[in-house]
Order: C-alpha cells, then sequence, then structure tokens
C-alpha cells in the first residue's frame, strides 16, 4: 500500500506540473507573437528547452537510478518554480536580442524541470506494478495508459490556462499565480516520500546511460521521428496559422489546442481497450504500434491533401486534427507501455531515461522544423514534413520485429 501511496503522490505532483508546464509553453508563444516575432523567433524559444530534455533525460535517469526518484522530483520542481519567477522578470525595455537570449535560457531551465519530474513519475509505474501473475502485463499498460493519457488532458487544460490568465491577469502576474501554486506541491510531496524510491539495488555506473538493447534503441529511434511529426505542426505552425490567417484570439487559440491536448490524453487513457493483447505482453503489442503508425502516416497526407484541394481550412484543420489526435494519442500510449514492457524494474530510471531522451530529441527536432517550415511553405509545409518524419518512424518500427524477453 505504501508503494500506491507513493506513486499516487509522484502522479500528483506530475499533474500540478503538467498544468504550469501547458500553460508557460502558451503563454510564452501568444506573448512574443503578439509582440511580432517570427515563426522561425518563436520557435527558437523552445530550442533550449528540448534540447535540455535530451540531456536530462538521460543524465536523469542515471540520477534516479543511483541516488532515487524523490531527489529527481524535487529538482524538478523547485527548478520549474524558479523558471516561472526568472521569466515574470523579463524587462519589455531590453533589446529584442537579449529578451530572446533571456527567455532561451528560462525556458532551458523549465525543459530540465520537466524531464526531471516526467522521468520520475513514469518511472515509477514500474516500482508499483507486479512483474508477475494473470495480468501483469495488461495492469502496467492500463496504469501506464491512465498516467499519460490524464498528464496530456492537463497539460491541454494547462494550454487553455495559459491563454486565459495571459489575457485576464497579464504576463508577469500569471507566472507569480503559477509560481504559488507549484511550490504548495513541492512542499507536500517533500512531506511524504520515501528517500529511496527508485534507487537501484546496483549502483547505476555512468556508462550503463546508454541502451544496450537493441530493441530499446529502435523504439527510441521511432518515438524520435513520432513525436518529431507531431511537433512539426503544433508547436509553432498551427497556432501562428489560427492566429495570422483564421484572425482567431488568443483565447480561441488556448482552447482549440487545450481541446486537442485533452481529448489526446482522453484517447490515451482508453488505448488498451483497442489493443489485442498478447501472454507475453509484448508481441502483439508491437504489430499493433507498426499497423497504427502507418494509418497515422494515412491521416496525415489525407489533411494535407484536403487542405491542398481548397477544402476550408478552418473546419478541415479541425476534423483533420482530431482525427490525427485519435491515431496518434494510441501510437503515443502503445510506445510508453512497450519501453516499460521491455525493461525491468532495477534498471526502469535508466531505460526509461534513455526513451525520453530521444523523445526530447524528437520534440527539438520537430521545434526548429515547425518554423522554418512554416516560414517557407505554411501549414502545408508543416504537414508534408510531418508525413516524411512519420514514413521514418514506421521504419524503426517494423525493425522492431517481436521481443521475447525484457532487458535485464
Amino acid at each position: 500500500m505504501s508503494d500506491i501511496r507513493d506513486y499516487a503522490i509522484v502522479t500528483a505532483a506530475y499533474w500540478g506540473f503538467t498544468l504550469t508546464d501547458g500553460a508557460l509553453r502558451m503563454l510564452v508563444l501568444l506573448h512574443f507573437h503578439a509582440l511580432g516575432y517570427t515563426p522561425f523567433q518563436l520557435a527558437s524559444l523552445f530550442l533550449l528547452y528540448e534540447f535540455m530534455g535530451m540531456v536530462i533525460n538521460l543524465v536523469g535517469g542515471w540520477i534516479g537510478s543511483r541516488f532515487g526518484l524523490k531527489l529527481t522530483l524535487y529538482m524538478g520542481l523547485s527548478l520549474q518554480v524558479v523558471a516561472l519567477l526568472a521569466l515574470s522578470a523579463l524587462n519589455p525595455a531590453w533589446p529584442e536580442w537579449l529578451s530572446v537570449l533571456y527567455v532561451l535560457i528560462v525556458q532551458g531551465g523549465s525543459g530540465v524541470a520537466k524531464d526531471f519530474t516526467k522521468m520520475s513519475s513514469k518511472s515509477a509505474i514500474k516500482l508499483v506494478v507486479a512483474d508477475d501473475g494473470p495480468d501483469a502485463h495488461g495492469t502496467l499498460f492500463k496504469w501506464v495508459a491512465m498516467l499519460t493519457g490524464s498528464k496530456n488532458a492537463l497539460k491541454g487544460v494547462g494550454f487553455f490556462l495559459g491563454g486565459f490568465l495571459l489575457a485576464d491577469l497579464g504576463f508577469a502576474p500569471a507566472l507569480w499565480w503559477m509560481a504559488g501554486c507549484l511550490g504548495v506541491i513541492l512542499v507536500a510531496a517533500v512531506a511524504v516520500l520515501p528517500a529511496d524510491m527508485g534507487r537501484a539495488k546496483a549502483k547505476a555506473r555512468f556508462g550503463d546511460l546508454l541502451s544496450k538493447s537493441p530493441a530499446i534503441n529502435r523504439l527510441s529511434a521511432a518515438r524520435v521521428f513520432l513525436f518529431g511529426a507531431r511537433d512539426v505542426w503544433f508547436v509553432v505552425g498551427l497556432p501562428v496559422y489560427l492566429l495570422g490567417v483564421l484572425g482567431w484570439s488568443f483565447t480561441e487559440v488556448g482552447s482549440f489546442m487545450a481541446a486537442w491536448v485533452i481529448g489526446y490524453g482522453f484517447v490515451q487513457g482508453f488505448a488498451p481497450k483497442l489493443i489485442r493483447r498478447s501472454t507475453d505482453g509484448r508481441t502483439a503489442e508491437i504489430k499493433a504500434a507498426q499497423y497504427w503508425l502507418f494509418a497515422l502516416i494515412a491521416v496525415t497526407l489525407a489533411l494535407a491533401g484536403a487542405i491542398q484541394v481548397g477544402w476550408n481550412p478552418a473546419m478541415t484543420l479541425i476534423v483533420g486534427l482530431s482525427l490525427f489526435g485519435v491515431v496518434f494519442a494510441v501510437n503515443s500510449s502503445i510506445h510508453s507501455y512497450l519501453i516499460l514492457a521491455l525493461t525491468d524494474a532495477d534498471q526502469v530510471a535508466l531505460n526509461v531515461g534513455f526513451y525520453y531522451m530521444a523523445n526530447a530529441a524528437g520534440r527539438l527536432g520537430g521545434t526548429i522544423l515547425s518554423g522554418l517550415a512554416y516560414q517557407q511553405a505554411g501549414i502545408m509545409g508543416c504537414l508534408l514534413t510531418a508525413a516524411g518524419l512519420l514514413v521514418l518512424a514506421g521504419v524503426f518500427t517494423i525493425a522492431l520485429g517481436p521481443v521475447a524477453r525484457p532487458v535485464r
């Protein structure tokens, strides 16, 4: 029961963090778009955020394995509070280059915070689900889907919250409000979590950071291109298109992005009911990852084609991206399950850290391409780039093949 209590506390902390993370992204995007920044300049504000995610997922897995997940969780929550307060000190009178540099650095700190917190909470699932039993794999899939789905639903609420707070309170007061709420969550977590949660029995060596498993390497490579394909239109292209071409307001853009992510999160939570299960917890699930990935390629190309032939752009994007979100959510949920199914509890922090390093690499690439593709070819350029990245994800997903045993 204490393991479940600890996991519940970690999950609650992750939920609180996720709200502030989604709100912060929307605040920065909308605020700097209103100041006249170009799509590539907007994308550049998030580059260090995504790059630090790569570094921290890799190093954070080693820290969590060696010193416990409690430490990495506290580091994540504390750094996010500092980042929120630091960003509120941004001075409109500063020259543009200084503002960009300052936000870039602060966003880098927020990226560190996000991935310490994410790695801690997702690794904790493996610690409370038994490795044996009649439905151990099914239970693990359900718990992973519930955490991932709820996280993304709350991130969507954060997008709405960011747009609302910017319009209602202003930039700096909104950041102060979020920092205060997250500080309360941090104090509560410090008071109750055990010090050794997630610490490996054998001390992890720094040389263990990189995965030794071909299956995890291939799954991680597929994750790079899968999330790059989402962020190439999601990070900059779509919100700038809605604001600049369709003339939507801050609140309308924030609400749409929020609704998309909330719906995506609910589908992730429902995904285990859509997937045929195998007795080893891996064979049928890997085949499902392959089928759903190629369905996502088809949806992306169909959406680009509908816009190209002149269908109503607003309605086409709303309907098309809703369908993209459903299929993408199932893909993401299967991936999040497989990384835990392919590892054991003693190495979970290391392997999850490596895997989410790949996730962050995909987001970094997608962020850069989002600004470049939109600036060069508009929303169509973003969608076609996304389709190309999904084809590459498909190559690595096919290469996974049946995997008989988890990594030891």
